[in-house]
């Protein structure tokens, strides 16, 4: 994974070298989509130990930190939280936000630089950049393109597809119809089929949602005859690197949590899990080499303080900067590593993640895809090095939570008053929030709101800082101006 460099960007878009291969796709009846800083006031006490220039080693300080970023937010994957490090960041800084009209661009429709507020496309260059995307979409990075400069840093977080779809079943049952058929998350992934309806409203929901957030195109068998968001409507596929075929790899769940062995012929070598059919994959793996092609870093929910180093270090930010608190949790939700390794589930729970992941197995490619690119991103960081900096990371949001909260942690929506820090509801489940303690120093109160704001609050507030309200004076007609 690399920057994303004009060079690059028209290899993408450049003459259809992959064109024999691709045909074989076309046979199959269906085409790729087209690329279609330290806190600024410490708050008193919680000084960090030693520098994090000293933890992330000594090339940390000698690099601008990165400010042009493309945040793909997935759905049900911890995004929240990563949206709430951008808002901060790019609240501190005064960078520039591409902002939707509402809260998100058009979703489940793919992104449409149109849709950006305030994005001019016939400005003649006097429109000033934008820095930071990062609100809900479906990825089309030929429409990024148009919005974002082209050494921006592409970055996402996916989640392991059992997890995300407990999740997503409880968040989206009433907007999902296949969910709210469902009589549970059980009976659902027990006879799918019962249920899901390919293109019916809200269903991209309940099946490969991160694979559909991504943009990817679905193959002949996950399509529907009815025009739905799911098929691409772009002929013209995504180049491959030059001399990038499809990985010689198959996947294996037990390998997924542990750094990869890497074999002769320079690719991870696996065996496939008897639940995932996927024959030769070479769809699946064309798709997922695009994808290490645009982003630069994909995060993993379930090694998140983990993910968040690496992002700090990619980015050339400080420790501060992604340190913050969870958002958009519910209650009872917790990522727990636990349940996502398999220990100590019981037979119900472990039959019950194995459907989940054949069912979403386009899901689940993936993820073991960034899976292993993340632990191949830790060995080359160093793993003690990473453990001092996840620690340090750690015991300052456990700080700052005692500093800034009542309580030190997140709490039931019913304690909180203030509406600037109330989540919003939705779903069967609470959405837990945040309340601040009295008697904080002007100074810390600021930071404080910073962290605890939930997404769509701060939202509202960036816009109200981009896009100020004008104002119209009364017309004073008592009086005529001199010529």
């Amino acid at each position: 994974m690399g920057v994303l460099s004009p060079t690059r960007t028209m290899r993408l878009w450049g003459p259809r070298s992959l064109g024999v291969a691709l045909g074989v796709f076309m046979t199959i009846g269906f085409a790729l989509q087209l690329l279609g800083g330290p806190f600024q006031r410490r708050l008193p006490g919680l000084q960090l130990r030693h520098s994090w220039a000293s933890s992330l080693g000594p090339a940390a300080p000698s690099c601008p930190p990165r400010q042009h970023l493309v945040f793909l937010k997935t759905h049900k994957s911890g995004s929240s939280s990563v949206l709430s490090l951008l808002h901060r960041y790019g609240d501190r800084h005064g960078l520039r936000f591409a902002l939707p009209a509402r809260y998100q661009f058009g979703y489940p429709r793919l992104f449409q630089a149109s849709r950006v507020k305030g994005y001019r496309p016939q400005s003649g260059g006097t429109q000033p950049p934008f820095h930071i995307l990062c609100h809900h979409m479906r990825f089309n990075l030929k429409e990024v393109l148009q919005v974002m400069p082209s050494d921006s840093f592409f970055f996402s977080i996916v989640r392991d597809p059992a997890a995300l779809a407990r999740s997503a079943f409880s968040y989206y049952k009433s907007t999902s119809s296949a969910f709210r058929k469902a009589p549970s998350l059980a009976a659902f992934l027990a006879n799918p089929r019962a249920f899901y309806r390919p293109g019916a409203r809200g269903d991209h929901y309940a099946r490969n949602l991160l694979w559909f957030d991504f943009g990817l195109p679905f193959p002949p068998e996950l399509r529907t005859k009815r025009g739905n968001p799911h098929v691409s409507r772009d002929p013209n596929p995504p180049q491959l690197p030059s001399g990038a075929g499809p990985p010689a790899h198959t996947l294996d769940p037990n390998a997924l949590f542990h750094p990869v062995p890497i074999v002769a012929d320079g690719h991870s070598q696996m065996s496939s899990p008897a639940s995932l059919d996927l024959g030769s994959s070479s769809f699946i793996q064309w798709n997922l080499a695009w994808l290490d092609s645009v982003f630069d870093l994909v995060l993993v929910a379930e090694y998140f303080d983990e993910s968040l180093v690496l992002l700090a270090d990619a980015l050339c930010w400080g420790l501060d900067d992604v340190v913050g608190f969870m958002h958009n949790a519910q209650a009872g939700g917790g990522q727990d590593r636990s349940t996502i390794d398999d220990g100590g589930l019981t037979t119900e729970e472990r039959q019950l993640t194995a459907r989940a992941r054949a069912w979403n197995n386009l899901d689940w490619a993936l993820y073991v895809h960034f899976n292993r690119s993340l632990w191949a991103r830790i060995k080359q960081y160093g793993q003690s090095r990473l453990d001092s900096a996840v620690a340090e990371l750690r015991a300052r949001r456990e700080a700052l939570a005692k500093h800034c909260l009542v309580g030190g942690e997140a709490l039931d929506p019913k304690y909180i008053t203030d509406r600037r820090f109330r989540p919003f509801q939705f779903g069967s489940g609470k959405v837990l929030g945040y309340v601040l303690r009295s008697g904080l120093s002007l100074q810390d109160q600021e930071e404080c709101e910073r962290l605890a704001t939930p997404e769509l609050q701060y939202k509202d507030k960036l816009d109200a800082k981009q896009f100020p309200p004008t104002v119209s004076l009364p017309l004073k007609t008592s009086r005529r101006p001199s010529p």
